[in-house]
């Protein structure tokens, strides 16, 4: 990043071996990019609008009229966290992302459910 380099493209990379870490899931990647100096509406357009158009399904992604219109409620969680990569090496943030809920379909799904 200190070269002007980041990331086009987010994504979880969850499989059997990293389902307990380090990748855990989206929202804690993204988090991991944000701690490392990326800003939140990069992190965003990363894991949505430019994942939609590399895969060419220009109706993910976004909120526009005619697109599908599901989308997941983030919110700013203020929390200490360590960030660990795949070699061990820790990143300490005050804040972190959380999923508050999700539209699917028009109706409301809180995280809790």
């Amino acid at each position: 990043m200190d070269q002007g380099i980041t990331a086009d493209a987010i994504s979880s990379d969850v499989h059997a071996l990293c389902v307990d870490g380090p990748a855990h899931d989206l929202l804690a990647v993204m988090s991991k990019f944000m701690a490392i100096g990326m800003p939140l509406q990069d992190v965003i357009r990363a894991a949505t609008s430019n994942v939609a158009g590399a895969l060419r399904k220009e109706e993910l992604g976004t909120l526009r009229p005619g697109a599908v219109g599901d989308a997941t409620i983030l919110e700013m969680r203020q929390e200490t966290v360590e960030h660990v990569d795949v070699v061990g090496e820790i990143i300490r943030s005050d804040e972190q992302l959380g999923c508050a809920g999700m539209i699917i379909g028009g109706g409301w799904w809180p995280e809790d459910e």
